[in-house]
């Protein structure tokens, strides 16, 4: 995931910076920082907190959704990528067998 400028997560995750300009969040501390602060925020009973522990587990869960989202996008793109090279195949043998098939009956009618 790439983060332009100052990162909003940067209060509770650790990122890697090859650039200044471009970020790389390392995910796993990620998801560790989001658990944490899941339990952290869900022991205390101040009513701000448990908002905050809601809009936590809120963010863990889309990000885990859009995660998935993004896996199958994948998994789909790779499916087409597969379908259309089976196509381009199959165009080409086409192409080639009419070639054949044109100069056999232009054989037979000469």
């Amino acid at each position: 995931m790439r983060l332009w400028g100052v990162s909003i997560f940067g209060w509770f995750c650790k990122v890697k910076c090859k650039r200044e300009e471009s970020c790389v969040m390392d995910e796993t501390n990620l998801e560790n920082k989001l658990n944490e602060l899941v339990k952290e925020f869900g022991e205390t009973a101040d009513p701000q907190h448990k908002k905050l522990a809601q809009l936590a587990q809120q963010a863990q869960a889309n990000r885990k959704k859009l995660e998935k989202s993004i896996n199958s996008l994948q998994e789909s793109l790779d499916y087409l990528r597969v379908c259309i090279k089976y196509q381009v195949f199959d165009l080409e043998a086409t192409r080639r067998e009419n070639e054949y098939l044109r100069k056999l009956l232009e054989d037979n009618n000469s």
